[in-house]
Protein backbone atom coordinates (compact mmCIF):
# COMPACT_ATOMS: atom_id res chain seq x y z
CA UNK A 1 0.00 0.00 0.00
CA UNK A 2 1.78 3.22 -1.05
CA UNK A 3 1.97 5.94 1.53
CA UNK A 4 0.18 8.67 1.72
CA UNK A 5 1.53 12.47 0.36
CA UNK A 6 2.42 14.79 3.12
CA UNK A 7 2.79 18.59 3.51
CA UNK A 8 5.18 19.84 1.91
CA UNK A 9 5.76 17.06 -0.35
CA UNK A 10 6.15 18.40 -4.25
CA UNK A 11 4.60 16.22 -7.61
CA UNK A 12 6.41 17.03 -10.81
CA UNK A 13 8.25 20.21 -9.53
CA UNK A 14 5.09 21.90 -9.75
CA UNK A 15 2.04 20.71 -7.59
CA UNK A 16 3.54 21.87 -3.36
CA UNK A 17 0.53 19.26 -1.17
CA UNK A 18 -1.09 21.19 1.44
CA UNK A 19 -2.93 18.71 2.75
CA UNK A 20 -5.50 15.95 2.22
CA UNK A 21 -8.88 17.28 1.63
CA UNK A 22 -10.94 14.17 0.99
CA UNK A 23 -10.28 10.26 0.82
CA UNK A 24 -12.57 6.91 -0.52
CA UNK A 25 -12.44 3.91 -1.74
CA UNK A 26 -11.66 5.72 -5.36
CA UNK A 27 -8.36 7.10 -3.72
CA UNK A 28 -7.32 10.30 -1.94
CA UNK A 29 -7.94 13.81 -3.32
CA UNK A 30 -5.00 17.14 -1.92
CA UNK A 31 -5.38 20.53 -1.99
CA UNK A 32 -2.12 21.49 -3.52
CA UNK A 33 -0.70 24.68 -4.23
CA UNK A 34 0.35 24.80 -8.20
CA UNK A 35 3.84 26.48 -8.15
CA UNK A 36 3.77 27.66 -12.06
CA UNK A 37 0.65 29.43 -11.36
CA UNK A 38 1.33 32.24 -8.24
CA UNK A 39 -2.04 32.00 -6.19
CA UNK A 40 -3.58 28.74 -7.73
CA UNK A 41 -4.79 26.65 -5.47
CA UNK A 42 -5.87 23.27 -7.24
CA UNK A 43 -7.19 19.60 -6.30
CA UNK A 44 -4.42 16.88 -6.71
CA UNK A 45 -6.44 13.51 -7.17
CA UNK A 46 -4.51 10.04 -6.53
CA UNK A 47 -6.25 7.36 -8.17
CA UNK A 48 -5.93 4.29 -5.96
CA UNK A 49 -5.84 1.09 -8.46
CA UNK A 50 -7.40 -2.50 -7.41
CA UNK A 51 -3.75 -4.16 -6.75
CA UNK A 52 -5.32 -7.44 -6.78
CA UNK A 53 -5.72 -7.64 -10.25
CA UNK A 54 -3.47 -9.66 -12.42
CA UNK A 55 -0.29 -7.66 -14.07
CA UNK A 56 -1.79 -8.09 -17.57
CA UNK A 57 -5.33 -6.26 -16.58
CA UNK A 58 -3.68 -3.93 -13.90
CA UNK A 59 -1.88 -2.48 -17.03
CA UNK A 60 -4.98 -2.25 -19.15
CA UNK A 61 -6.53 -0.53 -15.58
CA UNK A 62 -3.63 2.30 -15.88
CA UNK A 63 -4.13 2.81 -19.92
CA UNK A 64 -7.54 3.14 -19.52
CA UNK A 65 -6.71 5.99 -17.03
CA UNK A 66 -4.74 7.81 -19.47
CA UNK A 67 -7.26 7.59 -21.90
CA UNK A 68 -10.05 8.84 -19.70
CA UNK A 69 -8.11 11.54 -18.08
CA UNK A 70 -7.42 12.73 -21.66
CA UNK A 71 -10.91 12.82 -22.14
CA UNK A 72 -11.67 14.54 -19.17
CA UNK A 73 -9.27 16.99 -19.98
CA UNK A 74 -11.33 18.11 -22.95
CA UNK A 75 -14.48 19.00 -20.80
CA UNK A 76 -14.96 22.27 -20.39
CA UNK A 77 -18.61 23.40 -18.43
CA UNK A 78 -19.08 25.76 -15.54
CA UNK A 79 -20.69 22.95 -13.42
CA UNK A 80 -18.23 20.63 -13.77
CA UNK A 81 -14.29 21.43 -12.48
CA UNK A 82 -12.10 21.56 -15.06
CA UNK A 83 -9.21 19.21 -15.19
CA UNK A 84 -5.98 20.48 -16.23
CA UNK A 85 -3.22 18.02 -16.15
CA UNK A 86 -2.86 14.27 -15.72
CA UNK A 87 0.27 12.36 -15.30
CA UNK A 88 1.46 9.18 -13.35
CA UNK A 89 4.85 8.78 -10.87
CA UNK A 90 6.05 5.05 -10.22
CA UNK A 91 2.75 3.37 -9.57
CA UNK A 92 0.32 5.92 -8.96
CA UNK A 93 -1.90 8.22 -11.12
CA UNK A 94 -2.69 11.74 -10.47
CA UNK A 95 -5.65 13.96 -11.76
CA UNK A 96 -5.01 17.77 -11.10
CA UNK A 97 -8.31 19.87 -10.76
CA UNK A 98 -9.82 22.91 -9.94
CA UNK A 99 -9.96 23.52 -6.41
CA UNK A 100 -13.69 24.01 -5.47
CA UNK A 101 -14.71 25.85 -2.24
CA UNK A 102 -17.48 25.40 0.02
CA UNK A 103 -20.12 23.28 1.44
CA UNK A 104 -20.70 19.82 -0.61
CA UNK A 105 -24.36 18.93 -0.19
CA UNK A 106 -24.33 16.23 2.60
CA UNK A 107 -22.41 18.72 4.79
CA UNK A 108 -25.95 21.16 4.01
CA UNK A 109 -27.84 18.66 4.98
CA UNK A 110 -26.90 17.00 8.20
CA UNK A 111 -26.63 20.87 9.22
CA UNK A 112 -31.00 20.89 8.32
CA UNK A 113 -31.03 17.16 9.96
CA UNK A 114 -29.47 19.02 13.03
CA UNK A 115 -31.72 22.08 12.92
CA UNK A 116 -34.42 19.46 12.71
CA UNK A 117 -35.29 21.20 9.43
CA UNK A 118 -35.40 20.13 5.94
CA UNK A 119 -33.65 21.61 2.56
CA UNK A 120 -35.71 23.84 0.89
CA UNK A 121 -36.86 22.47 -1.99
CA UNK A 122 -36.75 25.27 -4.27
CA UNK A 123 -32.91 25.36 -3.31
CA UNK A 124 -32.65 21.69 -3.77
CA UNK A 125 -34.57 21.72 -7.30
CA UNK A 126 -32.51 24.85 -7.61
CA UNK A 127 -29.10 22.34 -7.23
CA UNK A 128 -30.30 19.37 -8.81
CA UNK A 129 -31.28 21.42 -12.42
CA UNK A 130 -27.95 22.63 -12.45
CA UNK A 131 -26.00 19.07 -11.99
CA UNK A 132 -28.86 18.09 -14.44
CA UNK A 133 -27.26 20.48 -17.50
CA UNK A 134 -23.88 18.99 -16.54
CA UNK A 135 -24.93 15.44 -16.51
CA UNK A 136 -26.82 16.01 -20.16
CA UNK A 137 -23.71 17.70 -21.19
CA UNK A 138 -21.54 14.47 -20.01
CA UNK A 139 -24.17 11.70 -21.33
CA UNK A 140 -24.31 13.69 -24.86
CA UNK A 141 -20.84 13.77 -25.71
CA UNK A 142 -20.46 11.94 -29.06
CA UNK A 143 -18.97 9.20 -26.73
CA UNK A 144 -21.32 8.93 -23.51
CA UNK A 145 -19.25 9.49 -20.27
CA UNK A 146 -21.09 8.07 -17.16
CA UNK A 147 -20.20 9.40 -13.44
CA UNK A 148 -21.95 6.42 -11.57
CA UNK A 149 -20.88 8.00 -8.71
CA UNK A 150 -23.50 10.26 -8.16
CA UNK A 151 -24.24 11.61 -4.27
CA UNK A 152 -24.86 14.36 -2.27
CA UNK A 153 -21.09 14.54 -0.96
CA UNK A 154 -19.91 14.80 -4.47
CA UNK A 155 -21.74 18.03 -5.22
CA UNK A 156 -20.47 21.20 -4.00
CA UNK A 157 -21.94 24.38 -3.81
CA UNK A 158 -19.73 27.50 -4.32
CA UNK A 159 -20.18 30.58 -2.24
CA UNK A 160 -21.80 32.27 -5.80
CA UNK A 161 -24.50 29.60 -6.14
CA UNK A 162 -22.83 27.41 -8.54
CA UNK A 163 -22.78 23.78 -7.95
CA UNK A 164 -20.13 21.48 -9.22
CA UNK A 165 -19.90 17.26 -9.66
CA UNK A 166 -16.36 17.02 -7.97
CA UNK A 167 -15.21 13.87 -8.33
CA UNK A 168 -14.68 11.69 -11.23
CA UNK A 169 -13.37 8.81 -9.52
CA UNK A 170 -15.73 5.85 -11.18
CA UNK A 171 -16.05 7.82 -14.77
CA UNK A 172 -16.68 5.71 -17.46
CA UNK A 173 -16.57 6.04 -21.15
CA UNK A 174 -19.39 4.21 -22.74
CA UNK A 175 -17.60 2.90 -25.66
CA UNK A 176 -20.36 0.51 -27.45
CA UNK A 177 -18.97 -3.59 -27.38
CA UNK A 178 -15.90 -2.25 -25.43
CA UNK A 179 -14.95 -4.43 -22.38
CA UNK A 180 -13.80 -1.64 -19.59
CA UNK A 181 -12.15 -2.03 -16.96
CA UNK A 182 -12.75 0.21 -14.03
CA UNK A 183 -10.25 2.23 -13.02
CA UNK A 184 -10.27 2.70 -9.14
CA UNK A 185 -11.76 0.38 -6.88
CA UNK A 186 -15.52 0.54 -5.44
CA UNK A 187 -18.83 0.73 -7.73
CA UNK A 188 -20.12 3.56 -6.07
CA UNK A 189 -22.03 4.65 -2.85
CA UNK A 190 -24.50 1.65 -1.75
CA UNK A 191 -27.41 3.74 -0.89
CA UNK A 192 -27.46 6.09 -4.74
CA UNK A 193 -26.24 2.92 -6.68
CA UNK A 194 -28.75 0.95 -9.44
CA UNK A 195 -28.91 -2.54 -9.04
CA UNK A 196 -27.59 -3.33 -12.58
CA UNK A 197 -24.38 -1.21 -11.54
CA UNK A 198 -23.15 -3.96 -8.57
CA UNK A 199 -22.34 -6.38 -11.22
CA UNK A 200 -19.25 -4.12 -12.10
CA UNK A 201 -18.44 -3.85 -15.21
CA UNK A 202 -19.62 -6.94 -16.36
CA UNK A 203 -22.97 -5.30 -15.83
CA UNK A 204 -24.98 -3.10 -17.96
CA UNK A 205 -24.68 0.44 -16.98
CA UNK A 206 -26.07 3.45 -19.26
CA UNK A 207 -27.11 7.04 -18.66
CA UNK A 208 -30.17 5.76 -16.75
CA UNK A 209 -27.79 4.22 -14.34
CA UNK A 210 -26.96 8.46 -13.31
CA UNK A 211 -30.95 9.04 -13.26
CA UNK A 212 -31.07 6.65 -10.78
CA UNK A 213 -28.74 7.69 -8.54
CA UNK A 214 -29.97 11.52 -9.06
CA UNK A 215 -33.35 10.46 -8.07
CA UNK A 216 -31.92 8.73 -5.38
CA UNK A 217 -29.09 11.93 -3.66
CA UNK A 218 -33.09 13.84 -4.38
CA UNK A 219 -35.01 11.58 -2.16
CA UNK A 220 -31.68 11.89 0.87
CA UNK A 221 -31.74 16.00 0.49
CA UNK A 222 -35.30 16.46 0.62
CA UNK A 223 -35.95 14.09 3.34
CA UNK A 224 -32.67 13.85 5.72
CA UNK A 225 -33.31 9.80 4.95
CA UNK A 226 -31.08 7.71 3.69
CA UNK A 227 -32.80 5.75 0.70
CA UNK A 228 -33.16 2.01 1.27
CA UNK A 229 -30.46 0.11 -1.43
CA UNK A 230 -31.30 -1.10 -4.61
CA UNK A 231 -30.63 -5.09 -3.79
CA UNK A 232 -33.17 -4.72 -0.19
CA UNK A 233 -35.80 -3.05 -2.27
CA UNK A 234 -35.31 -6.12 -5.17
CA UNK A 235 -35.78 -8.32 -1.97
CA UNK A 236 -38.46 -6.32 -0.34
CA UNK A 237 -40.18 -3.64 -3.09
CA UNK A 238 -42.10 -2.06 -0.60
CA UNK A 239 -39.17 -1.28 1.50
CA UNK A 240 -38.61 2.77 0.65
CA UNK A 241 -40.98 5.33 1.88
CA UNK A 242 -42.81 8.13 -0.15
CA UNK A 243 -40.72 11.11 0.16
CA UNK A 244 -44.02 13.04 1.38
CA UNK A 245 -44.57 10.34 4.11
CA UNK A 246 -40.88 11.91 5.82
CA UNK A 247 -41.36 15.25 4.14
CA UNK A 248 -44.99 16.24 3.71
CA UNK A 249 -43.80 19.49 2.35
CA UNK A 250 -42.11 18.51 -0.83
CA UNK A 251 -44.62 18.96 -4.05
CA UNK A 252 -46.47 15.68 -5.66
CA UNK A 253 -44.90 16.47 -8.69
CA UNK A 254 -41.47 16.64 -7.21
CA UNK A 255 -41.91 13.07 -5.10
CA UNK A 256 -43.31 11.61 -8.81
CA UNK A 257 -40.06 12.61 -10.13
CA UNK A 258 -37.92 11.07 -7.40
CA UNK A 259 -39.52 8.12 -7.58
CA UNK A 260 -39.70 7.50 -11.71
CA UNK A 261 -35.98 7.67 -11.42
CA UNK A 262 -35.48 5.12 -8.73
CA UNK A 263 -37.02 2.62 -10.39
CA UNK A 264 -35.61 -0.51 -10.04
CA UNK A 265 -35.52 -1.53 -13.90
CA UNK A 266 -34.08 1.18 -16.01
CA UNK A 267 -36.46 0.55 -18.74
CA UNK A 268 -38.95 2.78 -16.49
CA UNK A 269 -36.96 5.46 -15.83
CA UNK A 270 -36.55 8.52 -17.32
CA UNK A 271 -34.76 7.34 -21.56
CA UNK A 272 -32.52 10.28 -20.48
CA UNK A 273 -31.38 13.48 -17.99
CA UNK A 274 -33.35 16.23 -20.45
CA UNK A 275 -36.89 13.57 -19.65
CA UNK A 276 -36.31 13.66 -15.99
CA UNK A 277 -35.43 17.51 -15.92
CA UNK A 278 -38.64 18.27 -17.61
CA UNK A 279 -40.83 16.13 -15.52
CA UNK A 280 -38.97 17.73 -12.41
CA UNK A 281 -38.82 21.51 -13.50
CA UNK A 282 -40.16 21.91 -17.04
CA UNK A 283 -38.05 24.45 -19.62
CA UNK A 284 -37.05 27.19 -16.23
CA UNK A 285 -33.71 27.77 -16.40
CA UNK A 286 -31.33 27.33 -13.14
CA UNK A 287 -29.86 30.64 -11.91
CA UNK A 288 -27.09 30.08 -9.30
CA UNK A 289 -27.06 32.19 -7.02
CA UNK A 290 -26.12 32.23 -3.02
CA UNK A 291 -27.80 30.65 -0.15
CA UNK A 292 -31.37 31.85 1.58
CA UNK A 293 -31.63 34.61 -1.70
CA UNK A 294 -35.35 35.89 -3.15
CA UNK A 295 -36.93 33.38 -5.06
CA UNK A 296 -37.54 34.35 -8.68
CA UNK A 297 -40.87 34.39 -10.59
CA UNK A 298 -40.52 30.97 -12.00
CA UNK A 299 -39.43 29.23 -8.55
CA UNK A 300 -42.65 31.23 -7.28
CA UNK A 301 -44.90 29.24 -10.30
CA UNK A 302 -43.53 26.10 -9.59
CA UNK A 303 -44.72 26.13 -5.79
CA UNK A 304 -47.74 24.23 -4.47
CA UNK A 305 -50.57 25.83 -4.59
CA UNK A 306 -50.83 26.75 -0.99
CA UNK A 307 -47.15 28.23 -1.28
CA UNK A 308 -47.98 30.15 -4.07
CA UNK A 309 -51.23 31.78 -2.84
CA UNK A 310 -48.81 32.87 0.34
CA UNK A 311 -46.36 33.84 -1.99
CA UNK A 312 -49.28 35.81 -4.23
CA UNK A 313 -50.64 37.53 -1.00
CA UNK A 314 -47.58 39.27 0.41
CA UNK A 315 -46.90 40.36 -3.40
CA UNK A 316 -50.24 42.02 -3.56
CA UNK A 317 -50.31 43.42 0.10
CA UNK A 318 -46.48 45.09 -0.72
CA UNK A 319 -48.35 46.36 -4.25
CA UNK A 320 -51.01 48.25 -2.33
CA UNK A 321 -48.77 49.23 -0.19
CA UNK A 322 -46.42 51.18 -3.13
CA UNK A 323 -49.71 52.18 -5.00
CA UNK A 324 -50.63 53.80 -1.20
CA UNK A 325 -47.56 55.43 -0.72
CA UNK A 326 -47.36 56.77 -4.25
CA UNK A 327 -50.57 58.83 -3.89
Amino acid sequence: MPLPLRSGDVLRDRYRIINIIGQGGSGSIYLAEDLRLSGRQCALKEVEHDRSLPEDLLKEARDQFLREATVLARLDHPNLPKVSDFFSIDERDYLIMDYVPGKDLRTLMIEAKQNNEFLPEHEVLNWIGQLSDALIYLHEQNTPILHRDIKPSNMKLTPSGLIKLVDFGLVKIAAPGEITITIVQGQGTAIYTPLEQYGGDNGHTDIRSDIFSLGATMYHLLTNTAPVDARQRFLEPNRLPSPRSINPDISIRTEKVILWAMRLHPDERPENVRAFRQGLIGDRPTIPRPRNSSLSIFELLRLKPEQTLVWSSIILILLSFLITVGK
